[in-house]
């Protein structure tokens, strides 16, 4: 590996009190990436941002100095754009849709996103069809903000666990500028993918390169896991206190394929998220 390694580390952070809240928080953790909640995330609807809003929210992460390409705002959790029932999938995509108008509206670039969920009621293939439909209508009603889709753990009746899973709605999705992946590390663990070894870690990386593609890795959520190779559990756990083990983190961290884009802490105890940093970066080049 290039010994240059430039990462750029952070965690979900609150945006209780206000949207500008969040760079706020991230600072005082000295973290130089950071995710957020573009609204209430377990609710359909929410307040338009006022001109004060965005304003307020765009000059303190300006005073803070956090470029947009390292801020990687998450989606509210109700959107199910693999709904088979017509109804509840156009609520899901209206919700999504004003999810990335709020994203272009604050001047970020990315919307991260899970795919979506078939609730037992088609087959994969189909649900994974109407993801990329909605996908298509949503990028074709907005402008500016790259849709990045996350893999998931597997649990219940989500998709997206599989690199082949997310491959396939990025074949469907016809403007391919903008759609992009986020990797997180607790999920692909649980959904079967081996971490732990370097064997297991290059392995993992081919596959996703040969699936997906490194082109389309826009972010990463960087997290422990509680369960072993394929569990099928989305539990996340502290760094280095979960099963995957400190050298698969040295491993990423050297991994330059990560550098230059925003990694994400969405481990368990938010108050050691500055030591957990600092504890990352000290992993570069031992």
């Amino acid at each position: 590996m290039d010994n240059k390694i430039n990462k750029f580390i952070g965690a979900h952070m609150s945006i209780t009190g206000g949207l500008f809240n969040a760079p706020l928080n991230a600072k005082k953790i000295g973290a130089k990436a950071f995710a957020l909640f573009l609204k209430n995330q377990k609710r359909w609807e929410a307040k338009p941002y006022t001109e004060e809003d965005i304003t307020k929210f765009k000059d303190i992460l300006k005073e803070c100095n956090y470029d947009v390409k390292y801020i990687l705002p998450h989606d509210g959790y109700l959107i199910n754009l693999g709904n088979k029932d017509d109804i509840k999938r156009e609520k899901s995509l209206l919700a999504f849709i004003d999810e990335i108008e709020r994203a272009d509206q604050l001047g970020l670039i990315y919307l991260n996103a899970h795919p979506g969920s078939h609730l037992k009621e088609m087959e994969e293939k189909e649900c994974l069809a109407l993801i990329a439909n909605c996908l298509n209508i949503a990028i074709k009603k907005t402008k500016n903000v790259k849709i990045v889709l996350e893999n998931t753990a597997g649990q219940g009746s989500n998709l997206g666990y599989t690199f082949e899973q997310i491959g396939e709605i990025i074949e469907l999705v016809e403007d391919k500028t903008r759609i992009g992946v986020c990797l997180d590390t607790c999920h692909t663990l649980a959904a079967g993918y081996e971490l732990k070894t370097q064997e297991g870690y290059e392995n993992t990386m081919n596959e996703f390169e040969n699936k997906i593609g490194f082109k389309y890795l826009c972010g990463v959520h960087l997290n422990d896991s509680k369960f072993d190779v394929g569990s099928k559990k989305d539990r996340h756990d502290s760094i280095g206190a979960g099963v995957i083990g400190l050298d698969f983190f040295k491993m990423f961290m050297n991994d330059n394929r990560f550098d230059n884009i925003p990694i994400i802490l969405e481990t368990i105890d938010e108050t050691i998220w500055e030591e957990e940093i600092t504890f990352l970066y000290s992993l570069i080049n031992s």
